[in-house]
């Protein structure tokens, strides 16, 4: 499938299809895959408020709820990715969902901006995607490939929010 492919907006009827299923549903983020334009900034907004529950959660139990949430996005992207013939249409957003979460767990006990700087530095890398994200993203394919990709990004993203937050301690 060609990137054009990817860029194709749904029809009523696909996106009606997308939120029939609980594949869909999930894989579009609730809904918010849904968006006109920024899909992906768009899912990334939604995910902090699922996140915020996860906040009062132990670290272990969010690596729990991530490692869940990671192989829920692969069975569930796949499906909406066959469903829509497309292999990772800029709708399926559960990938900014798990991305974020895994970006956002330095903030976990850290002051409130860290949440805006954790998602400022997903969006960049899961944008930007430098290697071996880019890697990810071109060699994978199915829901495996549209979940990889953001969780690399997302662990880029951690990596440097902790620093940050060491440094800034």
């Amino acid at each position: 499938m060609t990137a054009s492919a990817e860029r194709k907006t749904l029809t009523s009827a696909q996106r009606r299809a997308l939120l029939a299923t609980p594949a869909g549903w999930i894989a579009c983020g609730f809904g918010s895959g849904l968006a006109p334009v920024a899909q992906g900034s768009c899912g990334s907004l939604a995910a902090i408020l699922p996140w915020l529950l996860l906040r009062e959660l132990s670290l272990a139990a969010n690596l729990a709820v991530i490692v869940l949430g990671f192989l829920l996005g692969v069975w569930a992207c796949e499906r909406a990715s066959r469903a829509l013939g497309v292999d990772d249409h800029r709708a399926l957003v559960w990938d900014e969902f798990v991305g974020l979460w895994i970006a956002l767990l330095p903030a976990l006990l850290a002051p409130w901006w860290a949440v805006f700087a954790g998602f400022a530095l997903f969006r960049l890398f899961d944008v930007w995607k430098p290697w071996p994200v880019r890697v990810f993203d071109r060699r994978l394919h199915g829901g495996l490939g549209v979940m990889v990709d953001d969780v690399v990004a997302g662990v880029f993203a951690a990596v440097v929010l902790a620093i940050a937050l060491h440094f800034l301690r």
